[in-house]
């Protein structure tokens, strides 16, 4: 089984909306792209939520996300895991990101939005006992993921639109 490792966050110092994975897929990973699989609908939603073309160079789609206030990330730093699927993570192996430190970077943050069940449930179990979330709204999503099928492309993108209720940064009127 091989010990996989998420990627940096993506996040300017202003942020206000934090959208949490659980771990990159294969094709991610291989790529050292976020949701870089072909059939992955979290480019195309957020293209369609901010005004920006899917099909733009990668650079430019983070750009684009924080330019609107998004920072990216995943919950888990590394882990076990054979293949791409959230259930073939071994538990015991889990490692999560430094939550402490990006969250007193980056202030601004009072929303983090999970994409899919298992970023949530990570996120509850390996980080928040261990932070200050009393400023925080969470919020789970419809994983964008092609294995998560439950869905239409049309109802996540409507789910997905409640990120762009973007709460205000501190100090902002």
């Amino acid at each position: 089984m091989d010990e996989v490792a998420s990627f940096p966050p993506v996040a300017a110092a202003d942020a206000r909306l934090l959208i949490l994975g659980s771990m990159p897929g294969v094709a991610s990973l291989q790529a050292g792209r976020y949701y870089a699989h072909p059939r992955n609908a979290f480019w195309p939603i957020m293209g369609e939520l901010l005004g920006f073309s899917p099909d733009l160079p990668y650079a430019a789609r983070l750009l684009a996300l924080q330019g609107a206030g998004i920072a990216l990330w995943d919950v888990i730093a590394g882990c076990r895991r054979r293949g791409s699927l959230d259930a073939d993570i071994v538990g015991s192996s889990v490692r999560a990101n430094d939550f402490t430190g990006f969250f007193a970077a980056h202030p601004a943050i009072r929303r983090v939005c999970f994409n899919g069940a298992a970023a949530e449930q990570a996120f509850r179990r390996h980080v928040l006992p261990g932070i200050a979330a009393d400023r925080l709204q969470l919020c789970r999503l419809p994983s964008t993921s092609p294995a998560h099928a439950g869905l239409s492309r049309a109802d996540k993108l409507a789910a997905w639109s409640a990120i762009l209720d973007l709460p205000q940064a501190a100090g902002s009127v």
